[in-house]
């Protein structure tokens, strides 16, 4: 295991089209954060879009670049975290070929988004080898980086599942090699008495009563061994819990906050429904498009009283606004004594304030390609670097390492 799993975060995003405030509200803000806490990779995912958009390639090849100004002016910082495009590392669909043979096939049918996807996109032919391996793809583009938080939402912690299932079966096929308790025995007394000592009484307080702080512990113990070599901690966490040598670390689902941005209607905000406001959308089309939203039906004239929970805008105050503000638009819209317009004035003003930063950062990175595509190609580089020491060691314990 080259990196310190716990500290490193993996996440990519669908070129499918413009990013939109839901985008932002429900992944980049959390990704800006992120960066600060976590050795950060985020990547163009390419290669999934095509498991929905097989038939109109087009889009992504648009998509792509677009999104990447769109990260950047959102506050994404390359200096920070790595960003690349996942098809310009070729080891994901070598790592998804070599997982894929070991993977029983119940494991993909099982996963909850490939039915609801194949329901939620009747018109599309989804009854395709890609779609039914992408949630084994995801768990390559995972395991490549030995990344152990990875963000998602609650829908996506059955992804994070099956990943942990592959790297556990992985490991337990591939990480005992000829004399694996010799070595890690051999390991122990390299750590020194006390230290030794420690190690096997909390491996046995976790394999024998279940205790997760003992694990917790016992791994710390471990990275703290001065005179240990690398391979010699994997063997030790694979002796530790019971199984072999860590190849592919298991990674934890980091649950991202839900995003309450509602679209212009009051549903989801999404391109598909055509209610979206985009990340880098001029200030006049922002005022037009909050401005023709659908309120209180109820409200037809301006001396009607209205009832904000049926209307879309409330949805937005109770993001943008302060707490003055949501009881103004309560008593004003109840009373009728402030119009719809009025109501969204200070909505109107937030959104173009939060958007007004990104659209100027954007703007930078717009008039300057260059510079996008060579950030792009530093996290290609990167990225590749990594993939290419985790293949190496999946080949060599699966008999493919040919000197």
């Amino acid at each position: 295991m080259a990196a310190n799993s716990e500290q490193r975060v993996l996440s990519g995003m669908r070129p499918t089209g413009n990013l939109h405030l839901g985008h932002y509200h429900g992944v980049l803000k959390n990704w800006v954060k992120l960066q600060h806490e976590f050795e950060c990779y985020f990547f163009v995912a390419d290669w999934h879009a095509l498991t929905t958009h097989y038939e109109d390639p087009h889009i992504i090849q648009e998509s792509v670049w677009n999104m990447v100004v769109d990260w950047l002016a959102a506050g994404v910082n390359p200096g920070s975290a790595t960003c690349f495009i996942q098809s310009k590392v070729p080891e994901h669909a070598e790592l998804h070929l070599l997982l894929s043979m070991m993977t029983p096939l119940s494991w993909l049918e099982r996963v909850p988004s490939y039915k609801d996807q194949q329901e939620k996109l009747k018109e599309k032919d989804l009854a395709t080898y890609g779609f039914l391996g992408y949630p084994l793809l995801q768990s390559a583009d995972i395991l490549m980086y030995s990344a152990g938080q990875v963000p998602v939402g609650a829908d996506q912690v059955s992804h994070v599942e099956l990943t942990r299932e592959v790297a556990r079966r992985f490991n337990h096929l591939y990480g005992r090699d000829p004399g694996f308790e010799e070595q890690a025995e051999a390991a122990i007394k390299k750590m020194g008495k006390k230290a030794a000592k420690i190690y096997l009484q909390l491996k046995s307080a976790f394999q024998e009563q279940g205790d997760q702080e003992a694990l917790e512990r016992a791994r710390a113990l471990i990275s703290e061994q001065q005179n240990i070599s690398i391979n010699e901690r994997e063997r030790l966490v694979g002796f530790l819990e019971g199984g072999g040598k860590v190849i592919l670390p298991e990674p934890q689902a980091l649950l991202t906050p839900e995003s309450k941005m509602p679209g212009l209607d009051g549903q989801k905000m999404s391109k598909s429904y055509g209610n979206t406001i985009a990340l880098r959308e001029e200030p006049d089309e922002v005022e037009r498009k909050i401005r023709t939203m659908q309120t209180d039906p109820a409200r037809i004239r301006l001396t009607d009283a209205g009832d904000p929970s049926k209307c879309p805008v409330w949805q937005m105050h109770e993001v943008y606004s302060d707490k003055q503000t949501l009881e103004w638009v309560q008593e004003g819209c109840r009373s009728a004594s402030i119009g719809c317009l009025e109501c969204k004035k200070p909505v109107i003003d937030a959104v173009i304030e939060e958007l007004r930063p990104i659209r100027e950062r954007g703007r930078e990175y717009e008039n300057n390609s260059d510079l996008v595509r060579s950030i792009i190609a530093d996290g290609n580089e990167a990225a590749r670097d990594e993939a290419r020491e985790t293949l190496e060691r999946v080949r060599e314990v699966m008999g493919l390492s040919y000197r």
